[in-house]
Protein backbone atom coordinates (compact mmCIF):
# COMPACT_ATOMS: atom_id res chain seq x y z
CA UNK A 1 0.00 0.00 0.00
CA UNK A 2 2.83 2.36 0.89
CA UNK A 3 4.41 1.68 -2.51
CA UNK A 4 1.12 2.46 -4.24
CA UNK A 5 0.82 5.76 -2.36
CA UNK A 6 4.34 6.71 -3.45
CA UNK A 7 3.42 6.02 -7.10
CA UNK A 8 0.37 8.31 -7.12
CA UNK A 9 2.32 11.59 -7.27
CA UNK A 10 4.40 10.18 -10.14
CA UNK A 11 1.32 9.13 -12.08
CA UNK A 12 -0.23 12.54 -11.50
CA UNK A 13 2.88 14.33 -12.70
CA UNK A 14 3.06 12.08 -15.75
CA UNK A 15 -0.57 12.78 -16.72
CA UNK A 16 -0.03 16.51 -16.17
CA UNK A 17 3.04 16.39 -18.45
CA UNK A 18 1.07 14.62 -21.23
CA UNK A 19 -1.76 17.19 -21.06
CA UNK A 20 0.76 20.04 -21.19
CA UNK A 21 2.42 18.45 -24.23
CA UNK A 22 -0.96 18.15 -26.00
CA UNK A 23 -1.74 21.82 -25.23
CA UNK A 24 1.64 22.94 -26.56
CA UNK A 25 1.20 20.83 -29.70
CA UNK A 26 -2.07 22.58 -30.58
CA UNK A 27 -0.91 26.03 -29.54
CA UNK A 28 2.13 25.74 -31.80
CA UNK A 29 0.12 25.31 -35.03
CA UNK A 30 0.47 28.32 -37.33
CA UNK A 31 -2.43 30.22 -38.84
CA UNK A 32 -2.18 28.37 -42.15
CA UNK A 33 -2.19 24.96 -40.50
CA UNK A 34 -5.08 22.91 -39.25
CA UNK A 35 -6.16 24.22 -35.84
CA UNK A 36 -8.93 22.07 -34.40
CA UNK A 37 -10.62 21.53 -31.06
CA UNK A 38 -11.18 18.02 -29.78
CA UNK A 39 -14.57 17.12 -28.43
CA UNK A 40 -13.32 16.08 -25.00
CA UNK A 41 -10.19 14.84 -23.27
CA UNK A 42 -11.38 11.23 -23.40
CA UNK A 43 -11.19 11.31 -27.20
CA UNK A 44 -7.48 12.16 -27.26
CA UNK A 45 -6.39 8.55 -27.39
CA UNK A 46 -8.03 8.07 -30.79
CA UNK A 47 -5.69 10.64 -32.32
CA UNK A 48 -2.26 9.50 -31.12
CA UNK A 49 0.33 10.48 -32.06
CA UNK A 50 -0.84 14.09 -31.96
CA UNK A 51 2.21 15.27 -33.90
CA UNK A 52 0.66 13.82 -37.07
CA UNK A 53 -1.85 16.67 -37.09
CA UNK A 54 0.88 19.27 -37.50
CA UNK A 55 1.64 17.79 -40.93
CA UNK A 56 -1.84 18.61 -42.23
CA UNK A 57 -1.42 21.93 -43.99
CA UNK A 58 -4.44 23.59 -45.57
CA UNK A 59 -2.77 25.70 -48.24
CA UNK A 60 -4.61 28.87 -49.23
CA UNK A 61 -4.45 28.38 -52.98
CA UNK A 62 -5.57 30.73 -55.71
CA UNK A 63 -9.07 29.54 -56.50
CA UNK A 64 -12.30 30.87 -57.93
CA UNK A 65 -14.18 32.95 -55.36
CA UNK A 66 -17.91 33.20 -55.92
CA UNK A 67 -19.41 36.65 -56.55
CA UNK A 68 -21.17 36.55 -53.16
CA UNK A 69 -18.19 35.25 -51.23
CA UNK A 70 -16.82 37.87 -48.87
CA UNK A 71 -15.33 35.27 -46.54
CA UNK A 72 -12.04 36.62 -45.19
CA UNK A 73 -11.64 34.20 -42.28
CA UNK A 74 -8.32 32.48 -41.76
CA UNK A 75 -8.05 28.73 -42.20
CA UNK A 76 -8.24 28.14 -38.47
CA UNK A 77 -11.71 29.73 -38.37
CA UNK A 78 -13.33 27.77 -41.20
CA UNK A 79 -15.54 24.67 -40.87
CA UNK A 80 -14.02 21.41 -42.08
CA UNK A 81 -15.56 18.97 -44.60
CA UNK A 82 -14.25 15.40 -44.50
CA UNK A 83 -14.34 13.23 -47.64
CA UNK A 84 -14.78 9.78 -46.09
CA UNK A 85 -14.38 7.53 -49.13
CA UNK A 86 -10.78 6.62 -49.83
CA UNK A 87 -9.57 7.49 -53.30
CA UNK A 88 -12.29 10.06 -53.97
CA UNK A 89 -10.83 13.40 -52.99
CA UNK A 90 -11.27 15.99 -55.76
CA UNK A 91 -8.02 17.85 -55.07
CA UNK A 92 -4.36 17.12 -55.66
CA UNK A 93 -1.65 16.95 -54.60
CA UNK A 94 -2.04 16.13 -50.94
CA UNK A 95 -5.09 15.37 -48.83
CA UNK A 96 -6.15 18.85 -47.71
CA UNK A 97 -7.32 22.07 -49.34
CA UNK A 98 -9.13 25.34 -48.79
CA UNK A 99 -12.14 25.94 -51.03
CA UNK A 100 -13.71 29.34 -51.75
CA UNK A 101 -17.28 28.80 -52.90
CA UNK A 102 -20.23 30.90 -54.02
CA UNK A 103 -20.97 32.53 -50.66
CA UNK A 104 -18.45 31.11 -48.16
CA UNK A 105 -15.26 29.12 -47.62
CA UNK A 106 -14.33 25.80 -45.98
CA UNK A 107 -11.43 23.47 -45.42
CA UNK A 108 -11.70 20.03 -47.04
CA UNK A 109 -9.69 16.95 -46.25
CA UNK A 110 -9.60 13.20 -46.73
CA UNK A 111 -7.67 12.65 -43.50
CA UNK A 112 -9.94 10.75 -41.13
CA UNK A 113 -8.00 11.93 -38.09
CA UNK A 114 -10.28 14.99 -37.99
CA UNK A 115 -13.52 12.99 -37.83
CA UNK A 116 -14.36 13.71 -34.19
CA UNK A 117 -13.33 17.37 -33.99
CA UNK A 118 -15.77 20.17 -33.35
CA UNK A 119 -14.89 22.07 -36.50
CA UNK A 120 -15.52 19.05 -38.73
CA UNK A 121 -19.02 20.07 -39.70
CA UNK A 122 -19.90 17.53 -42.40
CA UNK A 123 -18.74 14.16 -43.74
CA UNK A 124 -19.14 13.47 -47.47
CA UNK A 125 -19.61 9.86 -48.60
CA UNK A 126 -19.41 8.29 -52.06
CA UNK A 127 -22.42 6.03 -52.47
CA UNK A 128 -20.76 3.14 -54.27
CA UNK A 129 -18.26 2.77 -51.41
CA UNK A 130 -20.68 3.37 -48.55
CA UNK A 131 -21.08 0.43 -46.17
CA UNK A 132 -23.11 0.73 -42.99
CA UNK A 133 -20.60 -1.36 -41.05
CA UNK A 134 -17.81 1.07 -42.02
CA UNK A 135 -19.71 4.25 -41.14
CA UNK A 136 -18.04 6.59 -38.62
CA UNK A 137 -20.07 5.72 -35.55
CA UNK A 138 -21.18 6.94 -33.13
CA UNK A 139 -22.57 9.70 -35.28
CA UNK A 140 -21.86 13.10 -33.73
CA UNK A 141 -24.73 15.49 -33.16
CA UNK A 142 -22.89 18.51 -34.51
CA UNK A 143 -22.10 16.85 -37.88
CA UNK A 144 -24.17 16.41 -41.02
CA UNK A 145 -23.69 13.64 -43.57
CA UNK A 146 -23.67 14.22 -47.33
CA UNK A 147 -24.05 11.63 -50.09
CA UNK A 148 -22.57 11.82 -53.59
CA UNK A 149 -23.88 8.97 -55.75
CA UNK A 150 -24.20 9.37 -59.50
CA UNK A 151 -24.80 5.67 -60.17
CA UNK A 152 -28.02 3.66 -60.10
CA UNK A 153 -29.09 1.84 -56.91
CA UNK A 154 -27.67 -1.32 -58.46
CA UNK A 155 -24.28 -0.17 -57.16
CA UNK A 156 -25.52 0.05 -53.57
CA UNK A 157 -29.10 -1.06 -53.10
CA UNK A 158 -29.30 0.05 -49.45
CA UNK A 159 -29.50 3.66 -50.65
CA UNK A 160 -32.77 3.04 -52.48
CA UNK A 161 -34.48 2.16 -49.19
CA UNK A 162 -35.87 4.81 -46.86
CA UNK A 163 -33.75 3.96 -43.78
CA UNK A 164 -30.61 4.06 -45.92
CA UNK A 165 -31.16 7.37 -47.68
CA UNK A 166 -32.44 9.06 -44.51
CA UNK A 167 -28.98 8.75 -42.99
CA UNK A 168 -27.99 11.75 -45.11
CA UNK A 169 -28.72 15.46 -44.89
CA UNK A 170 -27.50 16.48 -48.36
CA UNK A 171 -27.53 14.49 -51.60
CA UNK A 172 -26.16 14.66 -55.12
CA UNK A 173 -27.79 11.93 -57.21
CA UNK A 174 -29.35 11.38 -60.63
CA UNK A 175 -32.80 12.31 -59.29
CA UNK A 176 -34.03 15.86 -59.91
CA UNK A 177 -35.40 15.86 -56.34
CA UNK A 178 -31.92 15.58 -54.83
CA UNK A 179 -30.26 18.67 -53.37
CA UNK A 180 -27.64 18.80 -56.12
CA UNK A 181 -29.13 16.99 -59.15
CA UNK A 182 -26.84 15.15 -61.58
CA UNK A 183 -29.55 14.14 -64.04
CA UNK A 184 -27.67 15.45 -67.10
CA UNK A 185 -24.28 14.16 -65.97
CA UNK A 186 -23.77 12.10 -69.16
CA UNK A 187 -24.66 14.95 -71.53
CA UNK A 188 -21.58 17.15 -72.01
CA UNK A 189 -23.34 20.03 -73.76
CA UNK A 190 -26.01 21.05 -76.21
CA UNK A 191 -23.34 21.06 -78.91
CA UNK A 192 -22.78 17.35 -78.24
CA UNK A 193 -26.36 16.70 -79.36
CA UNK A 194 -26.09 19.00 -82.36
CA UNK A 195 -23.05 17.28 -83.88
CA UNK A 196 -23.76 16.33 -87.51
CA UNK A 197 -24.93 12.79 -88.23
CA UNK A 198 -21.83 10.58 -88.21
CA UNK A 199 -23.00 8.16 -90.93
CA UNK A 200 -25.44 9.36 -93.58
CA UNK A 201 -28.75 7.63 -94.14
CA UNK A 202 -27.61 6.74 -97.65
CA UNK A 203 -24.58 4.92 -96.23
CA UNK A 204 -26.68 3.18 -93.59
CA UNK A 205 -29.06 1.94 -96.27
CA UNK A 206 -26.13 0.68 -98.33
CA UNK A 207 -24.82 -1.24 -95.32
CA UNK A 208 -28.29 -2.66 -94.76
CA UNK A 209 -28.36 -4.00 -98.31
CA UNK A 210 -25.00 -5.63 -97.66
CA UNK A 211 -26.41 -7.49 -94.65
CA UNK A 212 -25.85 -5.25 -91.64
CA UNK A 213 -28.68 -5.63 -89.13
CA UNK A 214 -30.87 -2.57 -88.50
CA UNK A 215 -30.50 -2.85 -84.70
CA UNK A 216 -27.41 -2.81 -82.47
CA UNK A 217 -27.17 -4.27 -78.96
CA UNK A 218 -23.90 -4.04 -77.04
CA UNK A 219 -23.77 -5.13 -73.42
CA UNK A 220 -21.28 -7.01 -71.27
CA UNK A 221 -23.01 -6.48 -67.93
CA UNK A 222 -25.65 -9.18 -67.87
CA UNK A 223 -28.33 -10.10 -65.31
CA UNK A 224 -28.95 -6.56 -64.07
CA UNK A 225 -32.02 -5.39 -62.09
CA UNK A 226 -33.75 -4.06 -65.22
CA UNK A 227 -33.59 -7.59 -66.69
CA UNK A 228 -32.92 -6.04 -70.09
CA UNK A 229 -31.54 -9.22 -71.69
CA UNK A 230 -34.88 -11.01 -71.26
CA UNK A 231 -36.63 -8.32 -73.30
CA UNK A 232 -33.93 -8.19 -75.98
CA UNK A 233 -33.95 -11.97 -76.28
CA UNK A 234 -37.66 -11.86 -77.05
CA UNK A 235 -37.25 -8.94 -79.47
CA UNK A 236 -34.61 -10.85 -81.43
CA UNK A 237 -37.29 -13.37 -82.44
CA UNK A 238 -38.97 -10.70 -84.58
CA UNK A 239 -36.20 -8.45 -85.92
CA UNK A 240 -32.54 -8.88 -86.75
CA UNK A 241 -30.20 -7.58 -84.02
CA UNK A 242 -26.41 -7.56 -84.08
CA UNK A 243 -25.42 -8.24 -80.48
CA UNK A 244 -21.84 -7.62 -79.36
CA UNK A 245 -20.36 -7.95 -75.91
CA UNK A 246 -20.98 -10.79 -73.46
CA UNK A 247 -24.78 -10.57 -73.26
CA UNK A 248 -26.76 -12.41 -75.96
CA UNK A 249 -23.68 -12.30 -78.15
CA UNK A 250 -24.13 -13.28 -81.79
CA UNK A 251 -21.36 -11.19 -83.39
CA UNK A 252 -17.65 -10.88 -82.57
CA UNK A 253 -16.20 -7.41 -82.15
CA UNK A 254 -13.29 -6.49 -84.39
CA UNK A 255 -10.09 -7.31 -82.56
CA UNK A 256 -9.05 -3.67 -82.19
CA UNK A 257 -12.31 -2.89 -80.35
CA UNK A 258 -12.29 -5.76 -77.84
CA UNK A 259 -10.85 -3.51 -75.15
CA UNK A 260 -13.90 -1.98 -73.41
CA UNK A 261 -11.97 1.24 -72.83
CA UNK A 262 -12.63 2.10 -76.47
CA UNK A 263 -16.33 2.37 -75.61
CA UNK A 264 -16.11 4.29 -72.34
CA UNK A 265 -13.64 6.73 -73.82
CA UNK A 266 -15.59 7.16 -77.08
CA UNK A 267 -12.54 6.19 -79.10
CA UNK A 268 -13.09 7.20 -82.76
CA UNK A 269 -12.77 3.66 -84.10
CA UNK A 270 -15.46 2.42 -81.74
CA UNK A 271 -17.73 5.38 -82.42
CA UNK A 272 -17.46 4.90 -86.18
CA UNK A 273 -18.23 1.21 -85.79
CA UNK A 274 -21.47 1.63 -83.84
CA UNK A 275 -22.63 4.70 -85.82
CA UNK A 276 -23.32 2.45 -88.84
CA UNK A 277 -26.50 1.10 -87.22
CA UNK A 278 -29.86 2.78 -87.66
CA UNK A 279 -31.15 1.82 -84.21
CA UNK A 280 -29.36 1.36 -80.89
CA UNK A 281 -30.99 -0.65 -78.13
CA UNK A 282 -30.41 1.61 -75.11
CA UNK A 283 -31.57 -0.22 -72.00
CA UNK A 284 -30.36 1.01 -68.60
CA UNK A 285 -29.31 -1.36 -65.82
CA UNK A 286 -32.01 0.07 -63.56
CA UNK A 287 -35.51 1.43 -64.14
CA UNK A 288 -35.26 4.61 -62.09
CA UNK A 289 -36.74 8.09 -62.61
CA UNK A 290 -34.13 10.44 -64.13
CA UNK A 291 -31.42 7.75 -64.33
CA UNK A 292 -30.20 8.44 -67.88
CA UNK A 293 -26.73 7.45 -69.09
CA UNK A 294 -24.54 7.54 -72.18
CA UNK A 295 -26.59 4.64 -73.56
CA UNK A 296 -29.15 7.24 -74.58
CA UNK A 297 -27.07 10.35 -75.25
CA UNK A 298 -24.42 8.64 -77.37
CA UNK A 299 -26.71 7.45 -80.21
CA UNK A 300 -28.40 10.86 -80.22
CA UNK A 301 -24.95 12.42 -80.57
CA UNK A 302 -24.11 10.11 -83.48
CA UNK A 303 -27.38 10.53 -85.33
CA UNK A 304 -28.77 7.07 -84.62
CA UNK A 305 -32.21 6.38 -83.14
CA UNK A 306 -32.19 5.12 -79.54
CA UNK A 307 -34.69 2.43 -78.64
CA UNK A 308 -34.90 3.17 -74.96
CA UNK A 309 -35.95 1.64 -71.68
CA UNK A 310 -34.87 3.13 -68.37
CA UNK A 311 -36.13 6.31 -66.75
CA UNK A 312 -39.93 6.30 -66.88
CA UNK A 313 -39.81 10.09 -67.27
CA UNK A 314 -37.12 10.20 -69.94
CA UNK A 315 -39.37 12.29 -72.20
CA UNK A 316 -38.89 15.19 -69.78
CA UNK A 317 -35.29 15.53 -70.97
CA UNK A 318 -35.46 14.68 -74.67
CA UNK A 319 -34.66 17.31 -77.36
CA UNK A 320 -38.24 17.11 -78.64
CA UNK A 321 -41.13 14.68 -78.65
CA UNK A 322 -39.87 12.75 -81.68
CA UNK A 323 -36.24 11.81 -81.11
CA UNK A 324 -36.40 8.51 -79.18
CA UNK A 325 -38.37 5.28 -79.53
CA UNK A 326 -39.54 4.38 -76.03
CA UNK A 327 -39.93 0.64 -75.52
CA UNK A 328 -42.64 0.93 -72.91
CA UNK A 329 -44.88 2.65 -75.45
CA UNK A 330 -45.39 -0.71 -77.19
CA UNK A 331 -47.51 -3.58 -75.90
CA UNK A 332 -45.02 -6.30 -76.84
CA UNK A 333 -41.56 -6.90 -78.35
CA UNK A 334 -43.28 -7.99 -81.57
CA UNK A 335 -45.16 -4.68 -81.81
CA UNK A 336 -41.89 -2.81 -81.30
CA UNK A 337 -40.14 -4.93 -83.93
CA UNK A 338 -42.90 -4.24 -86.46
CA UNK A 339 -42.58 -0.49 -85.82
CA UNK A 340 -38.79 -0.54 -86.26
CA UNK A 341 -39.15 -2.46 -89.52
CA UNK A 342 -41.49 0.21 -90.86
CA UNK A 343 -39.02 2.97 -89.92
CA UNK A 344 -36.19 1.00 -91.51
CA UNK A 345 -38.11 0.87 -94.78
CA UNK A 346 -39.35 4.49 -94.75
CA UNK A 347 -36.58 7.08 -95.01
CA UNK A 348 -38.92 10.04 -94.54
CA UNK A 349 -40.22 8.68 -91.24
CA UNK A 350 -36.74 7.72 -90.07
CA UNK A 351 -35.17 11.15 -90.63
CA UNK A 352 -37.93 12.79 -88.57
CA UNK A 353 -36.19 11.27 -85.54
CA UNK A 354 -33.05 13.22 -86.46
CA UNK A 355 -34.65 16.64 -86.90
CA UNK A 356 -33.32 17.74 -83.49
CA UNK A 357 -29.91 18.13 -85.16
CA UNK A 358 -31.36 21.47 -86.30
CA UNK A 359 -31.20 23.74 -83.20
CA UNK A 360 -34.60 25.20 -84.10
CA UNK A 361 -36.14 21.74 -83.66
CA UNK A 362 -34.99 21.39 -80.04
CA UNK A 363 -38.17 22.44 -78.30
CA UNK A 364 -37.71 21.06 -74.77
CA UNK A 365 -37.20 24.09 -72.52
CA UNK A 366 -36.47 21.91 -69.47
CA UNK A 367 -33.48 20.39 -71.26
CA UNK A 368 -32.21 23.75 -72.49
CA UNK A 369 -32.61 25.41 -69.09
CA UNK A 370 -31.02 22.45 -67.32
CA UNK A 371 -27.90 22.65 -69.47
CA UNK A 372 -27.75 26.42 -69.19
CA UNK A 373 -28.21 26.65 -65.42
CA UNK A 374 -26.03 23.84 -64.14
CA UNK A 375 -22.91 25.23 -62.52
CA UNK A 376 -20.73 22.19 -63.20
CA UNK A 377 -19.36 21.06 -66.53
CA UNK A 378 -18.56 17.79 -68.29
CA UNK A 379 -15.12 17.95 -69.90
CA UNK A 380 -15.38 21.73 -69.58
CA UNK A 381 -12.35 23.28 -67.91
CA UNK A 382 -14.14 26.63 -67.56
CA UNK A 383 -16.50 25.11 -64.95
CA UNK A 384 -15.94 23.02 -61.82
CA UNK A 385 -16.63 19.31 -62.03
CA UNK A 386 -19.62 18.03 -60.11
CA UNK A 387 -17.51 16.72 -57.22
CA UNK A 388 -16.12 20.19 -56.54
CA UNK A 389 -19.55 21.66 -57.16
CA UNK A 390 -21.18 19.41 -54.58
CA UNK A 391 -18.58 20.03 -51.90
CA UNK A 392 -19.12 23.77 -52.41
CA UNK A 393 -22.87 23.25 -52.08
CA UNK A 394 -22.27 21.46 -48.76
CA UNK A 395 -19.82 24.17 -47.69
CA UNK A 396 -22.32 26.99 -48.26
CA UNK A 397 -25.11 25.01 -46.59
CA UNK A 398 -22.97 24.27 -43.54
CA UNK A 399 -21.81 27.85 -43.15
CA UNK A 400 -25.43 29.01 -43.26
CA UNK A 401 -26.43 26.38 -40.69
CA UNK A 402 -23.59 27.26 -38.34
CA UNK A 403 -24.31 31.00 -38.64
CA UNK A 404 -27.98 30.38 -37.78
CA UNK A 405 -26.99 28.29 -34.76
CA UNK A 406 -24.66 31.05 -33.50
CA UNK A 407 -27.38 33.65 -33.90
CA UNK A 408 -29.85 31.44 -32.04
CA UNK A 409 -27.45 30.88 -29.14
CA UNK A 410 -26.81 34.61 -28.93
CA UNK A 411 -30.46 35.64 -28.95
CA UNK A 412 -32.90 32.70 -28.99
CA UNK A 413 -35.90 35.00 -28.69
CA UNK A 414 -35.18 36.81 -31.94
CA UNK A 415 -33.57 34.03 -33.98
CA UNK A 416 -34.54 30.52 -34.92
CA UNK A 417 -32.07 27.76 -35.89
CA UNK A 418 -32.34 26.35 -39.40
CA UNK A 419 -34.39 23.19 -39.55
CA UNK A 420 -32.10 20.26 -40.41
CA UNK A 421 -32.33 18.97 -43.96
CA UNK A 422 -33.08 15.29 -44.36
CA UNK A 423 -32.96 13.22 -47.54
CA UNK A 424 -35.99 11.16 -48.54
CA UNK A 425 -36.66 8.22 -50.83
CA UNK A 426 -37.38 10.67 -53.66
CA UNK A 427 -33.65 11.52 -53.71
CA UNK A 428 -32.59 8.02 -54.77
CA UNK A 429 -35.49 5.58 -54.79
CA UNK A 430 -36.52 3.31 -57.66
CA UNK A 431 -39.43 0.93 -58.16
CA UNK A 432 -38.90 -2.71 -57.26
CA UNK A 433 -37.34 -4.71 -60.13
CA UNK A 434 -39.67 -6.70 -62.37
CA UNK A 435 -39.12 -9.08 -65.29
CA UNK A 436 -37.86 -7.44 -68.46
CA UNK A 437 -40.58 -9.31 -70.31
CA UNK A 438 -43.53 -11.32 -69.09
CA UNK A 439 -45.13 -11.75 -65.72
CA UNK A 440 -43.16 -12.71 -62.66
CA UNK A 441 -45.76 -15.38 -61.89
CA UNK A 442 -44.84 -17.19 -65.12
CA UNK A 443 -41.11 -17.40 -64.38
CA UNK A 444 -39.53 -20.64 -63.12
CA UNK A 445 -38.84 -20.73 -59.39
CA UNK A 446 -35.10 -20.93 -60.00
CA UNK A 447 -35.01 -17.95 -62.39
CA UNK A 448 -32.29 -15.53 -61.29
Amino acid sequence: MAGSRRLLPCVGLGLFAVLCWVWVSFASLSGDQLHLEVLDVADLGAFQPQSALSDMEFASVASYRGPGNGDRRSNRELPVLLWWSGGLFPHFPGDTERIDCATSSCLVTSNRKVQRYKRTASIIFYGTDFRAYEAPLPRLRHQTWALFHEESPMNNYILSHGPGIRLFNYTATFRRESDYPLTLQWLPSLEYLLEPVAVSLEEKNRLRREGLAPVLYMQSHCDVPSDRDRYVHELMKYIEVDSYGKCLNNRPLPEHLEDTATATGEEPGFMNFVARYKFHLALENGICPDYITEKLWRPLHQGCVPVYRGSPVVADWMPNDHSVVIIDGFPSPKALADFLKRLDENDDEYVRYLEFKNPKRITNTRLLEGLESREWGVNDMSKPNYLNGFECYVCDQENARLAAERAYRKDPKRNQPLQPKLASNSHMGCPLPSPGYGNVKDLPADDG
